[in-house]
């Protein structure tokens, strides 16, 4: 190629350089404006999908609550309709870092999801699960520096829970008066008055679950931690376990229950934190009489509505 030839290519080349040059450049930013698309619609495609899951797995979580609550809430209505059983069930939730706790299931039991009664706020004749308010009342007192856990009043409170004996209750009862204790009860949101002058101590399944939601939270007379777990071993200790310790036990091995009883002619009751092996706690209260019921006679029925609410609730078929 002569001189003149390679001198006009490349002026020819050097006028075209600018058009390639602009040609190359929209197309390099048609192929950015493609990908920036594509990378648009999967992220929202992705998006869209994770919200379809989320709101897929809370539609399954309120399904089965509402399955869950239908079923106990039917069964409790067949146990507790002549007027002579009254029941009230609340869910706590799992323990912490407990097998449950890390359960896909674990937001069904979301504490109180699942809290269920029947015929809860009909006053009863309440035996010794009163002791329960006693305590309360002495544990209140002691964070007035009114109370302290002096021999003679350990020894008392052990005999009150874990023997369901009178004579340490019923001494405080009088040396506090009933009005105060009425008043303390009264001032926590709990059915009263529960002590009148000549008349059985009376309250309801809601008034005693409302009193052990505290006692499992550490809240209101319960804050103190060490009286806390104090009150929850004697009442694991407590001796006359035929009633909901029972029905949990047959309806899970290893289930572990921490409650107070009551039995007073045809009256037999059982309020307790039922604790399962994979860490789930719920309370239970049953409060039954009439049915020519006397002694213990009562507790085997107390016995099988824990178990059937405990099936229905954590059983392998609950919600199904």
């Amino acid at each position: 190629m002569n001189d003149k030839k390679r001198r006009q290519l490349n002026r020819t080349v050097f006028k075209a350089f600018p058009w390639v040059m602009g040609v190359l450049l929209i197309i390099l930013v048609f192929l950015q404006i493609n990908s920036n698309s594509s990378k648009a619609q999967s992220k929202s495609g992705t998006d869209s999908s994770q919200q379809t899951t989320v709101s897929s797995s809370s539609s399954e979580v309120t399904n089965k609550q509402k399955k869950i609550k239908a079923e106990l809430a039917s069964y409790l209505k067949t146990v507790t309709k002549d007027g002579t059983v009254s029941v009230s069930f609340y869910n706590l939730g799992a323990t912490p870092k407990s097998k449950a706790a890390a359960s896909t299931d674990a937001a069904v039991y979301k504490p109180g999801s699942l809290a269920t009664e029947a015929n809860a706020h009909t006053a009863q004749t309440a035996a010794s699960t009163y002791k329960l308010f006693i305590a309360a009342y002495l544990m209140h007192q002691k964070q007035n520096g009114k109370f302290s856990w002096t021999s003679s009043n350990t020894e008392g409170f052990y005999q009150m829970i874990v023997d369901s004996a009178n004579t340490f209750a019923d001494s405080e009862l009088e040396n506090y008066g009933m009005a105060a204790v009425n008043k303390f009860i009264g001032s926590q949101g709990w059915y009263t008055p529960v002590f009148q002058q000549t008349v059985i101590a009376k309250t309801t399944s809601h008034g005693l679950m409302l009193l052990l939601k505290q006692l499992a939270a550490g809240t209101g007379p319960f804050k103190n931690a060490s009286d806390r777990e104090k009150i929850l071993k004697l009442m694991s200790e407590q001796i006359y376990r035929t009633g909901i310790p029972a029905g949990a036990s047959a309806a899970k091995t290893g289930t572990k229950v921490a409650d107070k009883v009551g039995f007073l002619n045809d009256t037999n009751n059982d309020a307790g934190i039922v604790t399962l092996p994979n860490g789930q706690k719920y309370i239970l209260v049953i409060m039954t009489h009439g049915h020519g019921q006397s002694g213990f006679s009562g507790f085997p029925k107390m016995a099988e509505i824990t178990k059937k609410v405990q099936t229905i609730v954590y059983g392998t078929n609950a919600g199904k």
